[in-house]
C-alpha cells in the first residue's frame, strides 16, 4: 500500500511519478522499497491519468456495507443465535467445572 501512497503523493505534489521518484518518496518515509515492486508499480501506471483514476474512485458510488435481508432470511439469524445461547454452560456451570480442576 506503501507504494501507492507513495504515487499518490507525487502526483499531488506534482512531481513525476517514475521509479527514481517513487524510491526517493518511500526511503523518506522510512520504508525499504523493493526494486522490483517499483517498477511493477510505475510500469502498471503508464498511460494511466492518476488525476481522472482518483476522480473515478471517488465519484463511483460506495457499495452497501451488507444487503438488507430478505424476509425469510430474517427469521433464519434469531434461530441460529438462540441455539448458540442454550448451548453455551451458564457461569456458575463453568465454575463449577473449575472447581474440579483443582479439586
Amino acid at each position: 500500500m506503501e507504494y501507492i501512497y507513495g504515487v499518490l503523493l507525487l502526483n499531488s505534489a506534482g512531481k513525476e511519478v517514475n521509479e527514481d521518484g517513487l524510491t526517493k518518496v518511500l526511503k523518506a518515509a522510512g520504508v525499504s522499497p523493493d526494486a522490483a515492486r517499483v517498477k511493477a508499480v510505475i510500469t502498471s501506471l503508464d498511460g494511466v491519468d492518476i488525476r481522472e483514476a482518483v476522480k473515478a474512485a471517488v465519484a463511483a458510488p460506495a457499495a452497501p456495507a451488507a444487503a438488507a435481508p430478505a424476509a425469510g432470511g430474517a427469521s433464519e439469524a434469531p434461530k441460529k443465535e438462540e441455539k448458540e445461547e442454550e448451548e453455551a454452560p451458564s457461569e456458575e456451570e463453568a465454575m463449577a467445572g473449575l472447581g474440579a480442576l483443582f479439586g
